[in-house]
């Protein structure tokens, strides 16, 4: 991979349940140093790995987890199949007692197959978990996963809700990319992906600069961060992530949340909404609603509908209360039918 010289701020003064409101609220990543060194945990995986996995035992359920398994000519790289019509990893459901057997099995492999369990949620297999592994963000009512693997290197992409990721057991190196990025990363298809999100095609381990020359100038404006074990990452909402799996054994706990209400929906569905109604339209056209969005939605302030009585804003009405939500929704809804 091209050198990266910039890396990820580090602040080493954060504690579960002391963290500032401008950190959480902030739109560059940072690396907060040991912030979660004292999680059970941890202190288990810095004892051994095996000891990681005892603990992990003692919590699961026995409900069958998600785990997507590579041949090992895979070497850790989640992504397509050759043609691009399917993934070079099958997804199965198994015991997680058994996933754990199996990366041990291989943990001593120089290329063992890729074994990787996605963003399982902590409460539905591991209950308990997050009560003895806290962050102190109770009050944002995050959307707690698990990620637990041997080697793996997941592809660039990004996620709306902000995100809390926590090193528990291994190392992970974590390559970020500012959102304006996007055209630099040489983004794939939409409906298909390996985790369900739009990601990067260029492979960080060997980038192919003849097929994808601007990735020079992405990897340019790219930060690292290394995470040891009780080390988290802030990582605010659309940031571009490339995340890699560093030893034979590692387990992530990531912590979503975003910074609007649920009841104003997923602005990927207005994106998709968009490339149906506006992406073929001649070039003036496109030009001309660039400049109603950036009128309405981009580049709006405080105060610019005052000319309009507040009775009367409707849709426009700041914030958008859940009823207005709702109507907008239930309008669209009705317009959307053929």
């Amino acid at each position: 991979m091209l050198p990266i010289t910039a890396k990820v701020p580090q602040r080493d003064d954060c504690h579960p349940g002391q963290l500032p409101d401008d950190l959480l609220s902030s739109d560059s990543p940072l690396v907060l140093k040991s912030f979660v060194k004292h999680w059970p945990i941890v202190k288990a995986g810095l004892s051994s790995p095996d000891e990681a996995a005892e603990y992990l035992r003692s919590l699961y359920n026995g409900t069958l987890v998600f785990t997507a398994y590579g041949e090992p000519d895979v070497q850790g790289r989640v992504f397509y199949n050759d043609d691009m019509t399917g993934f070079n990893c099958n997804g199965v459901k198994a015991d997680l007692n058994q996933i754990l057997q199996r990366i041990f099995h291989h943990q001593h492999d120089p290329q063992p197959p890729t074994i990787y369990v996605a963003s399982a949620a902590v409460n539905n297999w591991l209950p308990g978990f997050a009560e003895q592994n806290p962050v102190g963000l109770e009050h944002l009512q995050p959307l707690t996963n698990i990620w637990i693997g041997n080697r793996s290197r997941i592809a660039a992409h990004y996620d709306f809700p902000n995100n809390l990721a926590c090193c528990a057991v291994g190392r992970r190196r974590y390559t970020l990319f500012p959102p304006e990025q996007v055209s630099n990363l040489y983004v794939g298809p939409m409906e298909l992906s390996p985790g369900g999100q739009d990601i990067s095609l260029v492979d960080f381990a060997n980038p192919d600069l003849n097929r994808f020359p601007k990735f020079k100038q992405a990897m340019e404006a790219a930060q690292v961060a290394d995470l040891e074990p009780g080390d988290a990452l802030y990582l605010p909402g659309m940031w571009w992530h490339h995340v890699e799996a560093l030893t034979p054994f590692n387990v992530l706990v990531t912590h979503w949340w975003r910074d609007s209400p649920a009841y104003m929906g997923r602005p990927e569905n207005a994106l998709k909404l968009a490339i149906l109604s506006l992406r073929n339209l001649p070039p003036a056209q496109r030009k001309a609603w660039k400049a109603l969005f950036d009128h309405y939605i981009f580049e709006h302030q405080q105060g610019d509908t005052d000319h309009i009585p507040d009775a009367v804003k409707g849709m426009l009405s700041q914030p958008l209360d859940p009823v207005s939500a709702k109507k907008l929704r239930a309008e669209l809804l009705n317009k959307l039918k053929v």
